[in-house]
C-alpha cells in the first residue's frame, strides 16, 4: 500500500497545477492577502485564532528575501488594521537562511520588530534536518532581545529531546509537531509509536519546565493523551494550545474548541501554494487516492 501510495503521489505531481489546485485549495486559505484574511475572520467569529503564512522557502537571492519580509510585514499591518486574532509564521530558508545567516538575521528581526509594535508574535517554522541547527541558532540570538517569538521542534527527529532540554534554558515558546520533511532514518524515527512516544515525552518536558507550548497534531490520539498530561499535572490553559493546518480534520477542530481549550490554526496563502501542497500530499497520500479517484470517476 506504502509503495502504492507513493505511485499515486508520483503521478500528482505531473498533473498540470490547476487540475492539482481544484483539490489543494481546501487545505490553502488561497493566493492573495485578501483571501487569508478572509479565512481568518471565518476562524475568529468561531472563537478559534490563527498564525498566518506567506508560502515560500529556499530563496536564493536577497532581492526575493527583502520582497518576502516586506509581504510578512504586510500581513502583520494588515492583522492589526483589521483587529484580527492572528500571529504570523515564517520559514528562515524564505529569508535568506542559505544565502547568509547574518543576513537572514537582519531580515527577520525586523519582522519581529513590526510584530513587537503590534504587540504581535512571530513563530519562526523549522525545515528539513539540513537546516535544523541553523534555525535553532537564529532562534537563540533573536530571543536574546526579542520574547514575542518562538520555534518548532518535530517530535521525529532523534535530536528534539536534547533541543528541548536545551531549549528549556530560555524559557522556549514551542510549536511542537511531528514533522513533515523525509529524512534519514538514521537521524529520524519512521515507526508510529515511536513517534508518538517522542512526541508525548517532548510535550511533557515542555510543560513540566513551565514553557508555553503549541501542541500541533491531527493524531486523536495524542489529542487525548495530552489532555491526560494537562489534566493530571494541573496545568493551566493559559500555558498551551492546540494547533492544525487549515482544513484538516476540522471536526477534530471543533470538538476541541468546544471542550474549552485554545485552538490555533495555520493559515497558509500565497503564490508558492504548489510546492506546499506537494508536501501534503506527501504527508497524506489518502489525499491523493482522492485526487486520482476523483479524475478517474465518471457520473
Amino acid at each position: 500500500m506504502k509503495t502504492l501510495n507513493s505511485l499515486i503521489v508520483s503521478f500528482v505531481r505531473m498533473l498540470p497545477k490547476q487540475v492539482v489546485y481544484v483539490f489543494a485549495k481546501k487545505y490553502i486559505a488561497g493566493i492573495k492577502l485578501e483571501d487569508a484574511l478572509k479565512a481568518v475572520k471565518g476562524l475568529n467569529s468561531k472563537g478559534i485564532v490563527a498564525t498566518m503564512d506567506v508560502l515560500g522557502e529556499a530563496i536564493s537571492t536577497r532581492k526575493e528575501t527583502e520582497a518576502a519580509k516586506r509581504e510578512c510585514i504586510s500581513v502583520l499591518e494588515a492583522i492589526n488594521k483589521n483587529n484580527l486574532d492572528s500571529n504570523i509564521s515564517i520559514k528562515p530558508t524564505q529569508f535568506g537562511l542559505l544565502i547568509d545567516e547574518d543576513f537572514c538575521y537582519e531580515q527577520v528581526k525586523e519582522v519581529i520588530e513590526k510584530a513587537k509594535s503590534f504587540n504581535n508574535f512571530v513563530r519562526i517554522d523549522m525545515e528539513d534536518s539540513s537546516t535544523t541547527e541553523s534555525i535553532i541558532k537564529l532562534y537563540k540570538k533573536l530571543h536574546k532581545d526579542y520574547k514575542n517569538v518562538g520555534i518548532v521542534v518535530q517530535a521525529y527527529l532523534m535530536r528534539t529531546l536534547n533541543d528541548v532540554e536545551e531549549l528549556n534554558q530560555l524559557g522556549t515558546n514551542y510549536r511542537l509537531c511531528k514533522g513533515i520533511y523525509v529524512e534519514p532514518a538514521e537521524i529520524a524515527y519512521k515507526d508510529r509509536n515511536e513517534i508518538r512516544d517522542n512526541y508525548i515525552d517532548a510535550l511533557s518536558l515542555m510543560l513540566e519546565n513551565e514553557d508555553y507550548v503549541g501542541i500541533a497534531t491531527h493524531d486523536d490520539y495524542l489529542v487525548d493523551e495530552a489532555i491526560k498530561i494537562i489534566k493530571e499535572k494541573k496545568i493551566d490553559k493559559s500555558k498551551f494550545e492546540f494547533q492544525m493546518l487549515f482544513g484538516v480534520k476540522e471536526s477534530l477542530r471543533d470538538k476541541i474548541n468546544a471542550a474549552g481549550y485554545k485552538v490555533r490554526i495555520y493559515v497558509p496563502f500565497g503564490e508558492q501554494w504548489y510546492a506546499y501542497s506537494v508536501r501534503r500530499l506527501q504527508e497524506n497520500p489518502q489525499l491523493a487516492w482522492y485526487i486520482f479517484k476523483s479524475l478517474f470517476t465518471f457520473n
